[in-house]
């Protein structure tokens, strides 16, 4: 059993010095995460990797209903919260600037492997709830994969399906949310 995972459990049963030492056990791989989602935005991003960290440590702190399983479970909670903080965060931005000059990209340069700036993630946020009602498997897919940083692997074991049908699913949701994106 790993460390996070052993942390997480003594959580689960009440012992909030393992809450704590786990988040300073988690805090790095998590701002690297924040740190890759905020490199693709545009340059003067008023949130910065380590509040998104906060932010999201004082959500996660807050979860009461979860009954943490391990790292790879960890993780996917903390990608959709994450990705909330910023959909939300995103929102608050355009609804202030009539757009925040936000240049779109397509979601292929978004997904791909190479870090594009400027991303739009509302756009992607309301390309992710439309597959999400056609395909809701492949919409938490994404989530996990772009959002969690998570690989394939452990996308795979979150989801309780083979490496394979993640890599399939994957490219299919790409295409699709590629295509969504462009109408």
């Amino acid at each position: 059993m790993s460390e996070v995972t052993r942390l997480l459990r003594d959580w689960n049963a009440g012992r909030q010095e393992a809450r704590d030492e786990l988040l300073r056990l988690v805090y790095e791989p998590l701002r690297a995460i924040a740190e890759r989602h905020l490199y693709r935005e545009r340059d003067g991003h008023t949130l910065q990797p380590t509040a998104l960290v906060h932010e999201l440590y004082l959500k996660l702190v807050d979860q009461r209903s979860v009954e943490w399983h391990d790292r790879t479970h960890f993780f996917a909670v903390a990608a959709q919260v994450m990705r909330r903080i910023l959909v939300d965060h995103a929102r608050r931005r355009k609804s202030d600037k009539r757009g925040g000059g936000i240049v779109p990209l397509t979601i292929g340069a978004a997904l791909d492997v190479a870090v594009q700036e400027n991303f739009d993630v509302v756009a992607l946020d309301t390309a992710l709830e439309g597959l999400e009602k056609v395909f809701p498997q492949q919409a938490r897919l994404v989530e996990l994969r772009f959002y969690g940083g998570l690989t394939i692997d452990e996308t795979a074991s979150v989801l309780g399906v083979s490496p394979a049908t993640v890599s399939r699913e994957w490219t299919m949701a790409r295409a699709w949310l590629r295509r969504a994106m462009s109408a």
